[in-house]
């Protein structure tokens, strides 16, 4: 089973949503979001009052008709604020209902790197079998870290109760936390695809990569244009008594 909830450049849910995109998943279940979720207004259409809107958490299923496994995707819109412990039991409830043996995860690594590099993806397990394996792909160690959310809760729990996690993280740079980011997507359904044993057609996640990267680059350069503006005066409107030093 993959899980997802919106987290940090929203890689985790980038990730789910192009995998329900191109697999032939199916609707399985639906968790009752009344049972995690409060709500605090309503919306008014036309000064009728609507009904309380709840997010959705969703799970949905692939058959494999190669010789690996089936897959059950969870995505949620929204994670719970009080109750995401519970959240994370009733996701796993689930999967165990219906034979999961493994349980993934993914969310964003907040590092150095520029967005012209290439994003890593880091690879931690519930237990130290699992950690060795993630060392046969070549996914990096980074010894202690902290998961934040629920895409790092649930492995929690998973190991809690005995059950087989996994969780990739993508390199995502620390000043770009708020701008989506699908080059750290791209590299982790990549390392998804050989660790799961699937096949998916990544064209579409790479030209969106691209794009996103272009865009990156462009911000940057306003945002350094900005900074030029601000903090330089251009000798030309010096005032003509000002001295000049050496």
């Amino acid at each position: 089973m993959l899980a997802a909830w919106p987290g940090i450049s929203n890689v985790a849910m980038i990730v789910a949503n192009y995998l329900l995109k191109k697999l032939d998943f199916k609707d399985l279940a639906e968790v009752k979001a009344a049972n995690f979720f409060d709500p605090i207004g309503i919306l008014v259409k036309d000064n009728v009052v609507e009904a309380p809107q709840f997010p959705e958490s969703k799970f949905h299923y692939w058959k494999n008709s190669g010789s690996g496994s089936d897959i059950i995707l969870f995505t949620g819109e929204v994670q719970p604020s009080t109750k995401g412990y519970e959240m994370a039991n009733c996701v796993i409830d689930v999967g165990l209902r219906f034979g999961v043996k493994r349980i993934y995860t993914c969310a964003a690594a907040l590092t150095r790197m520029h967005h012209t590099e290439q994003p890593k993806v880091w690879g931690i397990g519930t237990n130290i079998t699992l950690a060795e394996e993630l060392e046969k792909y070549d996914l990096a160690q980074k010894g202690n870290l902290q998961i934040s959310g629920l895409n790092g809760l649930l492995l929690g729990v998973a190991k809690e109760r005995d059950i087989d996690g996994i969780c990739l993280l993508g390199e995502v740079p620390v000043y770009a936390t708020r701008i989506q980011n699908p080059m750290a997507a791209l590299a982790i359904v990549n390392d998804l695809i050989r660790i799961m044993g699937i096949s998916i057609d990544t064209d579409e996640l790479e030209q969106l990569a691209r794009e996103t990267r272009q865009r990156m680059k462009q911000i940057a350069a306003e945002v350094m244009e900005e900074y030029i503006d601000f903090f330089t005066e251009p000798i030309w409107e010096r005032d003509e008594n000002e001295e000049t030093e050496e």
